[in-house]
C-alpha cells in the first residue's frame, strides 16, 4: 500500500485525558467499577489490555511505544514510518513490576498491535499466540521462536488458572471501499526484517475469550467480527472498539449475540500518536459508542478507563 491510510471516523475520540506520574499507573478519571471476581483488567492504551487472574497475567496487543505516524491527520498514517521500540520505557514498567506476561495474545499484525510484542516476549518469556503471518513478523523482529504458538481460530485451550478460546475474526472495514489497511500475509519461513509500518501486514485477525477467576472477557482488535464464531458465548465483559460504521448493526448485533454482557469496556478509542498517559479521543467516537451501547443494551455498564486504569468484573 503506497498511500497513507486514515482512521478518522473509524477510531473515534472525545475529551478523556490521563496522567502517569513518576511512571506509576494512574487511576481512572472516575471510580472504576469493581465486581466480585478474581480477575483484574487494566488498559494500556489502544487495544492493549492486561488480564490478571491470581498470579497469572495475559496481555493482549501490548503497544507501549506509540510512535508518531500521522494516523489522525487528514493525510493519514505515513506507510514509510520507521518501526521503533522504546525499550527504556518498557523496561521501566517491567523492572518496577507493573508489567508481566504468561501469555501474549495478538489480534492482528498491524504496527499498533504487534510492534512491541517481540521485545516483551524476550523480556517476559511469555508464550505468544497469533496466526502464521503474525508469527513470521515477530520472529523476524527477534521474538524467541520457541515461544511462538500458531493459531487459526477455533482453538480452546486450558492453562493453570485460566483458559483461552481463540476466535476467527475480521479487521475493521476502512473508508468508502471498506478496505483493510496493509492487507496480506507471509509464510512462517520468511525472515526479512520489517522496517516500516506498512511491512506489518494484517495477516488475518483473531479475537480472544479469556476465562478465569470467576469471570470471562472477550476482546476484539478491530471493529468487526464473525457472528457465527460467537454463538453460545456469554462473557461478563466485552472489550469493544469504537467505529464499525461499515459493519451492519455493528454494536446491537454483537451485544445481542453475546447475550448483552454485564460490562462493555471501550477499547481502541484513543489517539495512539500521543504517548502513553495522554488518552485523548480524536474524533468523538467514544461518545458515539457510549450512546449506541446504551440504546442496544441498557442493562450493560459502559466502562471507560484512562491509560493504566483498571477494574474488576
Amino acid at each position: 500500500m503506497s498511500e497513507g491510510f486514515s482512521r478518522r471516523g473509524l477510531f473515534g475520540a472525545g475529551a478523556a485525558a490521563a496522567t502517569i506520574l513518576a511512571g506509576v499507573p494512574a487511576a481512572s478519571a472516575s471510580a472504576a467499577p469493581r465486581g466480585t471476581s478474581q480477575m483484574t483488567l487494566r488498559w494500556w492504551g489502544n487495544n492493549g489490555w492486561e488480564i490478571r487472574v491470581g498470579t497469572k497475567t495475559i496481555l493482549i496487543d501490548p503497544w507501549l511505544t506509540r510512535f508518531k505516524t500521522g494516523t489522525y491527520t487528514p493525510a493519514g498514517a505515513d506507510p514509510r514510518t520507521p518501526l521503533s521500540v522504546n525499550k527504556e520505557l518498557i523496561d521501566g514498567y517491567l523492572d518496577r513490576g507493573f508489567l508481566h506476561a504468561d501469555h501474549i495474545l495478538v489480534t492482528h499484525g498491524h504496527y499498533d498491535h504487534l510492534t512491541d510484542v517481540p521485545y516483551l516476549a524476550q523480556r517476559t518469556g511469555a508464550t505468544v499466540i497469533g496466526t502464521e503471518t503474525h508469527l513470521s513478523l515477530m520472529a523476524a523482529l527477534g521474538a524467541p521462536e520457541d515461544q511462538l504458538a500458531i493459531a487459526s481460530g477455533g482453538e480452546d485451550l486450558t492453562f493453570d488458572g485460566y483458559s483461552i478460546r481463540i476466535l476467527r475474526s475480521l479487521h475493521s472495514a476502512v473508508g468508502a471501499r471498506a478496505q483493510v489497511p496493509f492487507p496480506g500475509s507471509r509464510p512462517l519461513s520468511r525472515r526479512d526484517r520489517p522496517r516500516v509500518i506498512s511491512d506489518l501486514l494484517e495477516g488475518g485477525t483473531l479475537a480472544y475469550c479469556v476465562t478465569g477467576g470467576g469471570a470471562s472477557v472477550v476482546n476484539f482488535g478491530g471493529s468487526n467480527y464473525v457472528e457465527s464464531e460467537l454463538a453460545g458465548l456469554r462473557p461478563d465483559v466485552v472489550l469493544l472498539p469504537v467505529g464499525g460504521a461499515k459493519v451492519t448493526q455493528y454494536v446491537p448485533r454483537l451485544l445481542r449475540t453475546l447475550g448483552n454482557p454485564r460490562m462493555v469496556a471501550a477499547t481502541h478509542w484513543d489517539d495512539f500518536d500521543l504517548p502513553l498517559g495522554q488518552a485523548q479521543d480524536p474524533n468523538g467516537g467514544l461518545e458515539v459508542l457510549r450512546k449506541v451501547v446504551a440504546a442496544a443494551s441498557p442493562g450493560s455498564e459502559f466502562v471507560v478507563l484512562d491509560h493504566l486504569g483498571s477494574f474488576v468484573p
